[in-house]
């Protein structure tokens, strides 16, 4: 893994210098977008927009319009923002993971002590363990703000960018049915429903079953071997009777 960010974590008066990694890979098929007639790769350039010239990334310049004029900004300018918050991952509370809701996660990272500081990572990391809490964090990433909470993961501390509320659509523009709407009977049905299907959580045993399902599909293409289309089964119009329903899912479910 190549480190994308390096900085330190503060912790009280404790710096903690660690490198950043993404935690993440997709799993999706790497596609190249090809010219229909000849199968010819199709390139993407940075072209200007008065002359029509490609220009090079050393040569692109950040802007921001105001007033119709753009103001250029240097890495200095960003910098002069909050210096010390593009090189620190301040921790600035601690609270209980269950208290933030799923809607604001974003993006985990992999922090990685660097030399010197494998005690001081190993205090926070044991620490946030025992106490059952995660470390609230905000610190600056490719020139963006971001919060952020530090939980331990395995051997190590994860770092999980958070969105700000002001990133989260209100749910009032939604047309939702009032929470009284649900009758008792299909209520309780319901839970049974739930708690029957209710087992341990295990994420070893969920696959990406499409991408090599599609894989799959590639190599037998590139044999010559043609693939029949799956008919799906639509289903036009749902029954209003819930209970039948309900009770046909408990039923299904004691005889598989």
């Amino acid at each position: 893994m190549r480190a994308i960010w390096t900085g330190a974590i503060s912790f009280g008066l404790i710096n903690i210098p660690i490198k950043l990694f993404s935690a993440v890979q997709e799993s999706n098929l790497d596609m190249d977008m090809l010219d229909e007639k000849d199968h010819a790769n199709i390139k993407f350039k940075r072209v200007n927009e008065n002359t029509g010239k490609e220009v090079t990334f050393a040569n692109i310049v950040k802007g921001y319009k105001l007033d119709d004029k753009y103001v250029i900004l240097e890495d200095s300018d960003f910098e002069a923002a909050d210096a010390e918050k593009t090189k620190t991952i301040d921790i600035e509370s601690f609270a209980f993971e269950k208290e933030i809701e799923s809607i604001y996660y974003e993006q985990p990272y992999y922090l990685e002590p660097d030399k010197g500081a494998m005690n001081a990572y190993a205090l926070l990391r044991d620490s946030l363990a025992a106490s059952g809490k995660v470390g609230v964090t905000r610190f600056v990433l490719r020139n963006k703000e971001s919060l952020a909470i530090l939980k331990p993961y395995k051997n190590a501390i994860v770092l999980n960018r958070i969105r700000f509320e002001q990133e989260i659509r209100n749910t009032t523009d939604l047309k939702l049915p009032p929470a009284s709407k649900v009758k008792t009977k299909e209520l309780d049905m319901a839970n049974k429903l739930i708690e029957q299907l209710t087992e341990k959580f295990d994420i070893s045993t969920f696959k990406d079953e499409y991408t090599a399902k599609l894989l799959e599909i590639i190599k037998k293409k590139a044999k010559g071997k043609a693939t029949k289309p799956t008919e799906l089964k639509v289903v036009h119009k749902q029954s209003d009777d819930l209970m039948s329903m309900l009770k046909a899912s408990l039923e299904r479910k004691k005889s598989s």
